[in-house]
Formats: structure tokens, sequence, C-alpha cells
């Protein structure tokens, strides 16, 4: 396996990434736009999580593809980033037909980042206009760090961020990974530079610290976080040709990487969730072992996805902790 061109999920075909962020308030939104509508899951590991339209993702339900998903900051508030999409969904004429209809279905996800130094004290919901104008701003390239909804995300000790990163299997297949950074936990070893995930780094893509080898296990998490105030949010997307429960077990296997990635992952304060997307170009020769291989390269996917957020993380004014580069040193 080797990252794609771009080593972003773009690297799927069919797929655009906007970013929109408002620095005033420190947050922003992130969407992930198919060409054309695509099959979709999630899976759901943190104790705290904010969601809309994530029941319809349910393999049994009746809506079984999508046309965009929404990653975006703001908690509660964050959700009706969706709205912006789906107005700018239906302008275009898309979304599920009912009776002559259309409805677009967007489902999304929020992360809380509502104490971290930026002004919160809006007049109306800005997040419905955020929406729109990442929708306007979706293309293959985009940026990474401080940026859509990783604008104000922090992690347990350093700013967070929106980080992707890509694979392709030798079968030709690509999976990639679009992830905005919130956690409770750390993506890095104590006060090192190098990250939970440097055994999964590729090219020195986060900067080639390496891994450290004398962590003591022993130590017990202490996070100053209170209840709801942290989520790692993350998007896994492939051209493989997949079943919404195929995509949903994608989901589930990715949630390994975000282990690998963060410490603690999955906590009871954190609303950890990942989504899957299949664009469905490239039929799977084998059901069995190359849905494995799919969940093994989204773990891997996500865990580098996470480590290049936080590492491409900018300051800005008014923030409430230091970005990676403070605590790194040349080599």
């Amino acid at each position: 396996m080797l990252p794609g061109a771009r080593n972003l999920i773009t690297d799927v075909a069919g797929l655009r990434v906007g970013n929109a962020s408002d620095v005033k308030i420190k947050t922003g939104c992130t969407v992930l736009l198919g060409d054309k509508p695509f099959t979709a899951g999630v899976h759901i590991m943190g104790g705290a999580p904010g969601t809309r339209e994530a029941a319809l993702l349910e393999p049994d339900k009746l809506v079984q593809e999508v046309d965009a998903l929404v990653l975006s900051g703001g908690s509660a508030f964050g959700l009706d980033a969706a709205s912006g999409v789906v107005d700018s969904l239906r302008k275009q004429g898309r979304g599920f037909d009912v009776g002559g209809q259309k409805v677009p279905i967007v489902p999304a996800a929020i992360l809380f980042d509502l104490l971290n130094g930026g002004d919160k004290n809006w007049s109306a919901n800005p997040y419905s206009s955020l929406g729109h104008a990442a929708f306007e701003a979706a293309d293959t390239d985009f940026e990474l760090g401080t940026v859509g909804a990783g604008t104000g995300a922090t992690t347990q000790t350093l700013k967070g961020g929106l980080g992707s990163a890509s694979l392709v299997l030798e079968s030709g297949v690509t999976v990639g990974a679009l992830v905005a950074v919130n956690a409770l936990g750390s993506a890095t070893v104590g006060n090192r530079p190098q990250f939970w995930a440097g055994p999964f780094e590729m090219n020195n893509e986060f900067g080639g610290f390496g891994v450290v080898q004398n962590f003591d296990p022993s130590i017990e998490p202490r996070p100053e976080a209170k209840l709801g105030e942290s989520t790692t949010i993350a998007i896994i997307a492939t051209d493989a040709l997949l079943t919404q429960a195929q995509a949903t077990r994608m989901a589930t296997a990715a949630h390994d990487g975000m282990a690998r990635a963060i410490v603690p992952s999955h906590t009871p304060l954190d609303g950890d969730l990942v989504f899957a997307a299949a664009t469905g170009e490239k039929p799977l020769s084998d059901p069995v072992f190359d849905a494995l291989r799919l969940g093994h390269a989204a773990a891997v996917c996500l865990a580098r996805a996470i480590a290049r957020a936080v590492y491409s993380a900018t300051p800005a004014p008014g923030d409430t902790l230091p970005c990676w580069s403070a605590i790194s040193s040349p080599r």
C-alpha cells in the first residue's frame, strides 16, 4: 500500500472536500461532496456524540445513498451546517426523489469547540452560512490543520485540526480518511513531538520524528476536559463497491486507527464517530478478504490523518493551547 497522489481523501475519484472557517468565532465546517450519490455508513464509539441523520445510515433503512457528509464545529449549533449544504444541493436539483420533490440527504456530526477562546456571542446561528460556503469551496485539493471543522479544535495538550491521508491497495482500490481532531486525549506522547501514530507514518508526512521507545504504560490519563467538550469525527472513503453493511463494517474497523493515534480515545466524554463513504466504482474480487484489507487500510489512513491534523495546526490570536510546532525541534 502506498499513499495516493494527493495523500488526501480526494484521491478517491468523484469526491471533493470544501472548508469554511470563521476565525473570529474560532470554528468552521467541512463538507465531503460526491459528484453523484454514494453509499454511506456510520459507527459511533464515543460516549457523547452529536449527529444529524445518522439513524438513516443503518443498513435496514430505506435510503441507501447520501449526497454529502458534513463535519462541523459548534456543538449542537453546528448541526445547522448541514442545512446550508442541503439548500445548496437542492438548488442544483440533487436529492432523494419523493413524488417529484428532491430531498438532499446530508448526515452530519459535530464537535465541541465553544470554549476555545473564540467570540461565541453571535446574534444568529452562523453554521448554515458556513455550510453553504464550504459547499461552494469544494475541490479535490484542500488545506489541512486550522481550517474547516478543525479551525477551533483542540486536544488534551495541543491544538487539533483537520487531517487527511490516503492509500492505494495492491488491487487498485483507493481508501482515504478525513478527520477533525478535537480529542480529550493526546495525539503526541507526553510533551514530546513524537506522535502515537508514528509506526504508521509514510514519507515523513508528520515530521518523521519516529516512535517513542520508552513510554511508561502505567501512567494514568488525567484529563481536564469537562463532560461533552471533546470529540474526534471522521470520514473513511473508498472507490470500492460496497453495500451499506460493508461500509459500516469499514467504519467500524477504522476506529482502530483512532485508538492508535489518540490516547486515550473512545472515552465517555468524547463523541468519537466515523462515517464511511463508498463511490462504488470498483467491485471487490473477494468480498471477504478484500473487505478485510479495506478495514486495515481505513485504520492506517485514519491514524495518519489524525497525526497530520495536529502536525498541520497553525497558531491564531486568542488560542488556549499551543500548536505542535511549539514543541517540535530539528532532529
